[in-house]
């Protein structure tokens, strides 16, 4: 059948911010005026088409990135509408890993929020192009300037302007172009396809001038075609500009800035035009890399070239009702059809895939071949995890894992029925394979189930799936910290493990020495061993009893983290040194090591914003200096205060209602994870009491 459309009239984008900027009403008027839909959703009403879960229905919110195809000015571009809330933070990530570019839409009263500084750098990672989107100019307190000045000051980024609004507040009707120095107006009435070009308004021309002046002067500094026009005092024509926005957009040197007011129809158009004329197409973007599977020391280059062998990344799992699984891929080369074989090389394992997907939200549509640069769903493949890569069965490659967030809050859970026992364990599973931030495991001391995520909206919104989603009905416990324990101290210790098993003695001897590192730097091994003292498969093993003894600490039970192990030892016996010997050996020195290394817990640290008016400023700050709370900043946002402060994820349950009440009801706020640190001695005393007998 062929490519509909050639590689270079594809866009993979996605579309991110702070929860409540209007990403999912950007998207919904993207897919009404591209002709994708026909009547406009509203996330308000429950209506919109990429917020199809039931739970993202009644919350009015993004819970899990959905994807869509449509197609603007003869290109087709694949669209990741992502959430805003901090606990679905991974949503985000796996998408910008497999995405060529992004939107980041801004509140023009907020400006830059707290998410949005996250997802920014989430995208900073990944080295993704960005415009941004100065979305709700109509409101109240909306400041496009401030969001301007926000913008190079909280991100570090340099914004450029391609558009002006004409008034402000309730008097937004229109933008300048900077680039045609033309004026769009939009009527209040009808759903914003037709707008009149004018000429610039008198009252705005010399603010538009001042501003297309500072944008040539930016893209000056980036084009040297440009820069000899700039000096020698000559007028660029519009076509250099724009090619110098385009350079400078897909360098990240540069993010181009439109406005408008989505809700209200404002602004989109011009939106999808920049998207077409300044983002990049696969065939803009540098060769994805991966490994040999066989030699981690060999790179291996993969283009986005039809003719290349097939390599494809799964970034996303979903349990479909009527399909079962499905697996979200991004083609990174080749082509291929379905009822072919490919291979899923992080499991070594062969699979046919049954069906290949375009995903509308939760619409399917059926396609029989897949080419580069396509972002679809497959159905049929058994194996497949969040973060594998697919390729072509003979030419196998091993694209770089993702790398998610640790989970920092915990509840229990139990089936209230024998009967739904099973079934809660497979749901569990399944929602396991949706998303890698959702664990489960086995208390060992209870025999109780825990889950954890990234925060109590998360766990509530999965609990919430299991009733009305799997038909589960479970008692769940109150929510509960992730705590981690670390070493403070060097200290060494020697085990050896002898033991007759099965009529053989199994010999192992390991000494090592625990060092405590740097906040998330997880754990670390290193062979100081001189010389060929045990055959490399028993060093291997070692290790490997080293990280067995990482997932349960010495306190309380809980994961160690930010630990270097440092193999001193290891005597050898032929014929009586056994793998496994010397994995227990390893699993038990490293724990007496790290018992003598005055072993402390760290607890998760959440970064909290609370925008308040004035007169309510003081009580927060008591609340929050209450709740071991430390004040970082206060600032002004238009006539409301905002106070950034770090506080224990222990001491913010049920946040929410504390500080509706310390402010009548006029605070909000938002809280996302920093880092784990040092749980004070008082505190740690107070929760190891709950473990009388164990070290501490």
């Amino acid at each position: 059948m062929g490519r509909e459309l050639p590689l270079h009239r594809t866009r993979n984008i996605g579309i991110m911010a702070h929860i409540d900027a209007g990403k999912t009403t950007l998207t919904e008027r993207i897919l009404f005026y591209t002709g994708k839909t026909h009547k406009i959703g509203e996330v308000h009403e429950g209506t919109a088409e990429m917020d199809w879960m039931q739970q993202e229905k009644e919350r009015g919110i993004t819970i899990t990135a959905a994807a869509t195809t449509t197609s603007w000015k003869n290109t087709r571009i694949n669209i990741i509408d992502t959430p805003g809330h901090v606990d679905f933070t991974v949503e985000v990530e796996r998408s910008l890993r497999v995405l060529d570019a992004a939107v980041a839409v801004f509140d023009a009263v907020a400006g830059v929020e707290p998410q949005s500084e996250k997802v920014w750098r989430q995208a900073d990672r990944y080295h993704i192009p960005r415009m941004c989107f100065v979305n709700k100019m109509d409101r109240v307190g909306a400041d496009f300037e401030r969001c301007l000045e926000m913008i190079e000051k909280k991100l570090f980024a340099t914004p450029l302007p391609l558009q002006i609004p004409i008034g402000k507040e309730e008097g937004f009707k229109g933008v300048v172009d900077l680039v045609s120095m033309e004026a769009f107006v939009w009527s209040e009435e009808g759903t914003g396809e037709k707008f009149e070009t004018e000429d610039v308004p008198d009252d705005v021309m010399e603010k538009a001038s001042l501003y297309r002046e500072r944008m040539i002067e930016l893209l000056a500094e980036h084009d040297d075609t440009l820069m000899e026009k700039f000096i020698e005092g000559g007028e660029p024509a519009q076509e250099e500009i724009k090619e110098a926005i385009r350079k400078a957009t897909l360098t990240s040197e540069l993010f181009p800035v439109f406005c408008g007011s989505a809700l209200k129809n404002k602004g989109v158009q011009h939106v999808l035009d920049a998207v077409v004329d300044y983002f990049p197409s696969p065939k803009d973007v540098t060769a994805i890399k991966g490994f040999d599977p066989e030699n981690h020391e060999i790179l291996v280059e993969r283009h986005p070239d039809d003719k290349e062998p097939f390599c494809a990344l799964a970034f996303k799992i979903r349990s479909d009702t009527y399909v079962g699984k499905l697996c979200y891929i991004r083609v990174y080369s080749g082509h291929i059809e379905t009822g072919k074989q490919v291979l899923n090389v992080d499991k070594g394992k062969k699979e046919r895939i049954g069906r290949i997907l375009r995903m509308h939200a939760d619409d399917r549509e059926d396609i029989k071949e897949i080419f580069s640069g396509d972002i679809v769903a497959l159905v049929g493949m058994k194996t497949v995890q969040t973060g594998d890569t697919i390729t072509d069965t003979d030419n196998p490659v091993l694209l770089e894992k993702m790398e998610f967030p640790v989970p920092v809050i915990s509840v229990a859970i139990e089936p209230r029925t024998k009967a739904d026992q099973e079934k809660l364990n497979n749901s569990l599973e399944r929602l396991q394979d949706e998303d890698p931030t959702f664990i489960v495991k086995t208390d060992p001391d209870t025999g109780q189930t825990l889950i954890s995520g990234m925060g109590e909206l998360h766990l509530e919104i999965i609990i919430d799936r299991l009733k009305n989603e799997f038909n589960v009905q479970a008692n769940v416990g109150n929510p509960q910290v992730s705590y981690k324990e670390t070493i403070t101290i060097n200290a060494i210790a020697d085990h050896t493990f002898e033991k007759e098993i099965s009529g053989k003695l199994q010999y192992g001897n390991v000494k090592v020495e625990v060092e405590p590192m740097e906040p998330g730097t997880g754990f670390l091994f290193e062979n100081k061993i001189a010389g060929v003292q045990i055959p490399d498969e028993y060093v291997r093993t070692i290790e490997e009893g080293f990280k067995d003894a990482m997932m349960s600490g010495v306190i309380a039970g809980y994961e160690l983290m930010n630990i270097k192990a440092i193999l001193r030892d290891a005597k050898y016996r032929e014929g009586e040194s056994a793998a496994n010997a010397y994995r227990i050996a390893a699993s038990i020195a490293f724990k007496e090591a790290v018992e003598q290394a005055k072993p402390t817990l760290l607890e998760p640290i959440m970064e909290l914003e609370v925008v308040v008016p004035d007169e309510y400023t003081g009580e927060i700050i008591n609340d929050l200096n209450s709740r071991r709370g430390k004040i970082e900043s206060i600032d002004m946002r238009g006539q409301l205060k905002v106070v950034d402060a770090t506080v224990p994820l222990s001491e913010v349950f049920g946040y929410a209602t504390s500080v509706r009440s310390l402010s009548q009801g006029r605070a909000s706020h938002s809280l996302q994870f920093s880092k784990y640190d040092l749980v004070p001695q008082n505190v740690m005393e107070q929760i190891l009491a709950r473990f009388s007998g164990r070290y501490y």
